[in-house]
C-alpha cells in the first residue's frame, strides 16, 4: 500500500507503518459503541457532598497541597474561528441595501448577529476595536446606524484590525476590569495562583499551543506576568508543548484507501484532544488540574469556582493517601484477612471498582495480585454539573470489555442511539462533563505512571469531512478524558453549575456570568 516516499513521510512524523495500518484497520472495522448500563446518580457512582463535607475537603487541600508538586494543564491550541460562524455567514451575504436591511431586521436566524451589534459595547474587546477603527476615521456607532456592518466585522475578525478569526481562544479578551480587560489565558494565570501554587510560592501552569501561536502567547505573558505575580505574591513557572505529529492520524477515502494531497503525499490530520495524553505523560509532576481554555469566570464569580477546585483536589489527596497505604500493605505480600476485607470494601464502596464473581474463588495470592492491580493506577476526580441541555459527554456506568462494570465519561457520538435501551439511559442521565478534573499520576513508590498504558484503543471516533470537493474519513484518538483515561481509578463529584461557563460562540461572553457586574 505504501511507497518508499510514503514510508519516509510516515517515519518523519514519528509514526510507524504498523501504527498507520492499525489506523486503516480501524476505518475498515469501525469502533464499537460504548455499552451504557446506567447513568450515575447520587450514591450510585456520584458523590454529592454536604456543606460540612465540602468545607472539610477544602481545608484538607489547603493543609496538604504544599507537600505536592501541582500543575494546572490547559489545552489552549483550539482556534477561535468557530466562535464567529454566524458573523462569517452574515458578512458573506449582507449588503447595505434595503432588501438586506429588512432581512436583518426580520429574520429570526439573524437574531444572534443583531444581539452582537446591539450589545457590542459590553464586550471586553470593544475599546480596542473602537480605537483601531477611530485611527482610520471610522466610528462604530455611526457605522451601525448606517447599517455598514460588514466593515465592523472586517476590523473585528480580519488582519485589517484585531484578527480575532485567526487567533486561538486563549488570546481573546474575555472579561473587563477597572485596570483593563483580561484574555482567557490571563484568567487561567489568576486561577493557577489560587490552587496550583506550592509552599515556595511557585505557581505552575502548562499550556498546549499551536506552533504558529506560541510567540503570541509568549509576548502576552511577558507583558502581563509581572502584574499577576505582584498581585498574588507568586512566581509563575509557565511551560508550553504542542500536539505531537506522532499522534496524527491518516485520512482515508470512502473505500479506506489513503487520502492523498495534490502532490500525492498522504493526508494526516491531528488526532483530537486525546493526543494530549502524550503531553500529559511528559509532565514531571504529581497532581494535575485540567480545565479547558474557555471555561473561566471573572473575579466576581471566582470564589465558588476556586472553592470546588480545592474540594476535588482535597478529595484526590485523601483517596491517594488511602490507596497508597493499601498498596503498601498488599506489596508486603502478607495482609491479614481483615486488611484484605477492608481493602475490598474500600475498592467497591468508595472507588466504585467492580470485583468480578470469580474474585471470590481466588486464593489469597491471586486476591492480592488482583487488588494491587486495581489500585496501582492513575487516579482522577472529575467534577460533574447538572445537565441543563449543554451538548457533550457525561458520566455513566458502562460495560467495559477489560474492566467489566466501570465508570466512564462518554460522548453522545460513542453511544448507539438507535438502541431504545441506550436512548433511555441517556434520557435519564442527570449530569454533564464540564472538563473539570484533577489527576494523581504517580504510583505509591513515587514513580510516574506511563499514562499511555491506560488508554482504551477501542474508544476512538470516525467522522466524515470534506477537503475541496472530496469527501474523506478521519479518525480521532480516544478522547483525553474519555478513552485515554479509561483504565484510571475514576471518582465523580457533583460541582455547582456556576463552575461551568464555556465560551463556544462570541455571544456567550454576553452571559451575566462573563459580564463581571
Amino acid at each position: 500500500m505504501f511507497t518508499t516516499k510514503d514510508i519516509n513521510q510516515i517515519k518523519k512524523r514519528g509514526l510507524t507503518e504498523d501504527i498507520v495500518h492499525e489506523q486503516i484497520s480501524n476505518f475498515k472495522n469501525g469502533f464499537p459503541y460504548m455499552d451504557l448500563l446506567a447513568p450515575v446518580s447520587d450514591g450510585n457512582g456520584l458523590s454529592v457532598f454536604s456543606e460540612t463535607e465540602i468545607n472539610k475537603l477544602e481545608d484538607y487541600f489547603l493543609e496538604k497541597h504544599d507537600n505536592y508538586k501541582i500543575i494546572k494543564f490547559v489545552p489552549a491550541s483550539g482556534a477561535a474561528s468557530r466562535m464567529f460562524k454566524g458573523l462569517y455567514e452574515f458578512r458573506q451575504s449582507f449588503e447595505n441595501n434595503k432588501e438586506c436591511i429588512n432581512l436583518f431586521n426580520n429574520d429570526e436566524e439573524l437574531i444572534p448577529v443583531k444581539l452582537f451589534f446591539k450589545n457590542i459595547k459590553k464586550f471586553a474587546f470593544y475599546p480596542q476595536l473602537k480605537e483601531l477603527m477611530l485611527d482610520d476615521g471610522l466610528e462604530i456607532e455611526n457605522l451601525i446606524s448606517n447599517f455598514d456592518l460588514g466593515l465592523i466585522i472586517d476590523y473585528f475578525l480580519s488582519k485589517k484590525g484585531m484578527d480575532y478569526a485567526n487567533l486561538p481562544k486563549g488570546l481573546l479578551l474575555f472579561h473587563d476590569y477597572q485596570d483593563g480587560p483580561r484574555t482567557s489565558v490571563e484568567e487561567h494565570l489568576v486561577e493557577a495562583a489560587i490552587y496550583s501554587t506550592n509552599k515556595n510560592k511557585k505557581s505552575r501552569i502548562h499550556l498546549t499551543v499551536s506552533p504558529e501561536h506560541k510567540s503570541k502567547f509568549n509576548d502576552l505573558i511577558a507583558e502581563k506576568v509581572d502584574k499577576y505575580q505582584k498581585r498574588f505574591g507568586v512566581n509563575y513557572e509557565i511551560t508550553f508543548s504542542k500536539q505531537k505529529p506522532s499522534t496524527d492520524t491518516i485520512a482515508v477515502t470512502s473505500d479506506n484507501k489513503p487520502f492523498r494531497n495534490e502532490d500525492d503525499s498522504i493526508l494526516f490530520r491531528p488526532g483530537g484532544h486525546g493526543a494530549l495524553i502524550e503531553n500529559l505523560n511528559d509532565l514531571n509532576t504529581e497532581i494535575i488540574f485540567i480545565k479547558n481554555i474557555d471555561n473561566v469566570v471573572p473575579d466576581n464569580l471566582r470564589e465558588t469556582t476556586y472553592k470546588f477546585k480545592k474540594v476535588i483536589g482535597g478529595l484526590l489527596i485523601k483517596i491517594q493517601e488511602t490507596v497508597f497505604d493499601y498498596l503498601e500493605i498488599l506489596d508486603s505480600g502478607n495482609p491479614t484477612s481483615q486488611e484484605l476485607a477492608d481493602i475490598e470494601d474500600y475498592i467497591q464502596k468508595d472507588l466504585n471498582i467492580f470485583l468480578p464473581d470469580s474474585y471470590h474463588g481466588f486464593d489469597k495470592i491471586e486476591k492480592i495480585d488482583h487488588l494491587f492491580n486495581k489500585l496501582n493506577r492513575p487516579i482522577r476526580v472529575c467534577g460533574m454539573v447538572k445537565n441543563e441541555g449543554e451538548p457533550g459527554g457525561g458520566p455513566f456506568w458502562v460495560n467495559d470489555f477489560t474492566q467489566g462494570r466501570s465508570l466512564q465519561i462518554v460522548e453522545s457520538s460513542q453511544m448507539n442511539l438507535s438502541d431504545k435501551n441506550q436512548q433511555d439511559i441517556l434520557a435519564n442521565s442527570s449530569h454533564f462533563n464540564p472538563v473539570d478534573l484533577v489527576c494523581g499520576v504517580r504510583d505509591f513508590e513515587g514513580n510516574n505512571f506511563n499514562l499511555k498504558d491506560y488508554v482504551d484503543p477501542n474508544t476512538g471516533l470516525i467522522s466524515i469531512k470534506s477537503q475541496g470537493n472530496s469527501s474523506l474519513k478521519v479518525q480521532e484518538l480516544p478522547g483525553l478524558w474519555n478513552g485515554a483515561m479509561s483504565d484510571w481509578i475514576t471518582v465523580f463529584v457533583e460541582t455547582p453549575l456556576v463552575t461551568f461557563n464555556p465560551v463556544k460562540t462570541i455571544n456567550d461572553l454576553l452571559r451575566p456570568e462573563h459580564q463581571n457586574k
